[in-house]
């Protein structure tokens, strides 16, 4: 059985290291730091540290390159590093420690959305179709040759958590079946092509402000892309908008509220978006002042 170090830190991650788990003799586990989450401010593991406490794996949580390296050096020898949306570049001394380098798991068909947010960005883009690459990593950011992919079509109205979740144990399936040949030698990696290279760069809390005067197909948009994080927030105030899908109802002032009794409607900058609100009791307009464009 080979051995591997596993490299990720959010939930999407956890198919990928359970996969691994049956494939490899995972020697260690490795996550970004504890950080703090939630409304009380205290700094919680990642998913990937507790899923790893679970499963009984060794674990480490270095802050900086430096200390990566150190880390992984520490648990050498061994085969290949996996790595699944881990949230640190990875230094040229770091890629030389396994005995066959590092492969990754990315969330999207490369070279198309490079970078740290490629769901999100592929539904702001308003593409159709998505995927997933399981690529030999190099000294780029997602540059390396590719193993092997796999696309899937975005679903109408799927939010950028379901596709994740959904990639993450497509990506599990890429990796148990093509680690091995690739550590065997008998899977060839091949170049990504040059045309089409796009970045995915991370989401911001503040660019998920959203203008209530732009066209109702963008806010759609962002309303998908920023679920569940950070949540798009309308210009102007608090409210947060989880869900919204296009109604048939006519004009109304682009930045308003309005509960017809059964659906709750906010006015855009062309048609009207709504969602189910019953908690609303009546029909007032409430105004939301536009103040950051999308």
């Amino acid at each position: 059985m080979i051995s591997t170090a596993f490299l990720g830190t959010p939930a999407a991650a956890i198919p990928s290291l359970v996969a691994l788990t049956f494939l490899t003799d995972v020697k260690l586990v490795i996550t970004r730091p504890d950080k703090p989450r939630g409304r009380s401010g205290r700094a919680r593991p990642s998913p990937i540290k507790e899923a790893a406490a679970e499963l009984d794996i060794p674990i480490a949580q270095p802050s900086r390159r430096e200390e990566l390296e150190t880390v992984l050096a520490g648990a050498a020898p061994f085969d290949v590093g996996v790595v699944v949306a881990y949230g640190m570049i990875l230094s040229p001394a770091a890629l030389a420690t396994p005995r066959r380098g590092f492969v990754n798991v990315h969330f999207s068909l490369l070279p198309r959305w490079r970078g740290a947010a490629p769901v999100e960005r592929a539904i702001l883009a308003g593409d159709t179709t998505s995927g997933v690459t399981l690529m030999v990593m190099d000294r780029g950011l997602d540059t390396g040759p590719v193993l092997a992919s796999q696309p899937v079509t975005i679903a109408p109205g799927e939010t950028a958590g379901a596709l994740t979740m959904r990639l993450a144990h497509l990506g599990a399936e890429l990796l148990s079946e093509h680690l091995i040949p690739f550590d065997e030698g008998s899977l060839v990696a091949h170049p990504q092509v040059s045309e089409g290279v796009t970045y995915a760069d991370r989401i911001t809390t503040a660019e998920a402000v959203v203008a209530a005067t732009r066209p109702a197909a963008d806010l759609l948009r962002a309303v998908r892309a920023y679920s569940p994080r950070p949540g798009a927030r309308l210009a102007g105030g608090d409210l947060k908008v989880w869900e919204a899908a296009p109604t048939d109802v006519g004009a109304m002032p682009a930045g308003y509220l309005h509960f017809d009794g059964h659906r709750l409607l906010m006015g855009t900058g062309d048609s009207p978006l709504g969602h189910r609100a019953a908690a609303l009791e009546d029909s007032r307009l409430l105004p939301v002042v536009d103040s950051v464009p999308l």
